[in-house]
């Protein structure tokens, strides 16, 4: 697995233990940090990931609730939202191709999220994608 999918798995459960437990702490996450073996450029990406959606997560959640359809937002899976709200502030930062954004998205939506939670993360991104504007790089954009 490569430092930056490891990077926003963490970022993913940490930000599922925030959802949970309502501690957004610097105590409460470095105790969860501890929990992770994984290279320090993994801890900062995921670190900075997690700062990211916290700091942004208004704007983050009105995407998602915008590319919603036909499902109420309060009934999504925090799993799945989680997933999303990592890669929305992805494609809102702009430092990864977008369609790197998405296969982390899907991939990682497979590994933690039910059965057909793959499928749903690529439409609610894709339709993301869209609003932003950054669905054009999708199609040459190269796996790092």
């Amino acid at each position: 697995m490569g430092t930056r999918r490891k990077a926003r798995e963490m970022a993913l459960q940490a930000l599922y233990r925030v959802e949970i437990t309502g501690d957004e702490s610097p105590e409460g996450l470095e105790l969860l940090w501890q929990h992770f073996e994984a290279p320090l450029e993994a801890r900062s990406f995921a670190k900075e990931l997690l700062r990211g959606v916290i700091e942004k997560r208004e704007e983050i959640d009105r995407l998602i609730r915008e590319a919603v359809e036909h499902w109420s937002f309060e009934r999504l899976s925090r799993v799945d939202l989680n997933v999303l709200r990592v890669s929305v502030l992805e494609l809102l930062e702009g430092g990864t191709p977008t369609r790197i954004v998405l296969n982390e998205a899907i991939e990682i939506a497979r590994r933690f999220g039910g059965d057909d939670a793959a499928q749903f993360v690529n439409g609610i991104l894709d339709h993301v994608a869209g609003v932003l504007g950054v669905r054009e790089d999708r199609d040459r954009a190269v796996d790092r």
